[in-house]
């Protein structure tokens, strides 16, 4: 059976939301790129627990509020959604952008969380170290850029008519309102990451071109008792291209966490 599709309206915003599953509620945030599709590693989750996978505003199908102009507004967004769905205690996972929105959920209201699972997530700034920079890349070298494997980027597809361009297009602006400047982070964020009160796993590849793995030691030490995980031979979305180590990896800490 496969996922249901809904739309759920919060703080005047109305969202897509796919969810499948039942169990303790997993909210998963999307990255830069969207939630088009129901992917694999969220069907394996779902024969757990209860998967719900928004767009965030400004994203997709979803609508763009006037009131969003930054992260932290994402943040306080999914903290109405989990109290109006009765979600709370939440577990919470996020990648790259998501992870970020995330991040700054947990700092603000530790209590709506059950645990806090980051994929190469943005946020932090770290001097020396060079990230790629997205809003320069073309569609096509985003596609290369996110993994290892150059037969899997070769699989990404490009948009196919104007109503994927569109959403395209409006993915690309809104991830450029919410992190041209500074570029993805927070510098902020660092000094609050104490308030992290849950148990927490950081994921990344080791060939991230976006974020590289460096940044995964650095949010660690920042979070309270947090686990580093890095996948070997892996991109930027390590739930895509290493899915079933990614699942595997999630489920033995998230039954830990329950």
């Amino acid at each position: 059976m496969g996922h249901t599709e809904i739309t759920e309206t919060v703080a005047g915003c109305r969202i897509r939301i796919m969810r499948k599953g039942s169990g303790a509620p997993l909210l998963f945030l999307h990255g830069a790129g969207g939630a088009s599709g129901w992917l694999p590693f969220m069907e394996a989750l779902a024969q757990h627990y209860d998967v719900i996978v928004p767009e965030h505003p400004g994203f997709g199908q979803s609508e763009t509020p006037g009131w969003l102009d930054s992260i932290g507004d994402l943040a306080f967004f999914y903290l109405d959604l989990i109290g109006q769905m009765g979600l709370s205690p939440a577990h919470v996972m996020g990648t790259s952008l998501g992870g970020w929105i995330a991040a700054e959920m947990a700092i603000r209201d530790p209590g709506a969380l059950r645990s806090l699972t980051l994929v190469a997530p943005a946020g932090i700034h770290l001097k020396g170290v060079a990230r790629g920079d997205i809003f320069m890349w073309s569609e096509e070298q985003t596609a290369r850029n996110l993994f290892h494997d150059p037969a899997l980027a070769a699989t990404v597809p490009l948009p196919a008519n104007d109503d994927e361009m569109m959403a395209a297009l409006k993915n690309r602006e809104t991830t450029a309102r919410l992190g041209w400047n500074p570029r993805l982070h927070n510098p902020d964020l660092p000094k609050w990451l104490h308030r992290v009160a849950v148990p927490t796993l950081i994921i990344w590849g080791d060939d991230d071109k976006v974020l590289p793995a460096a940044f995964g030691p650095a949010y660690r030490d920042l979070i309270p008792g947090a686990e580093l995980e890095i996948f070997p031979a892996c991109g930027h979305l390590p739930h895509v291209e290493k899915a079933a180590d990614f699942t595997a990896t999630t489920l033995r800490f998230l039954q830990k966490a329950a």
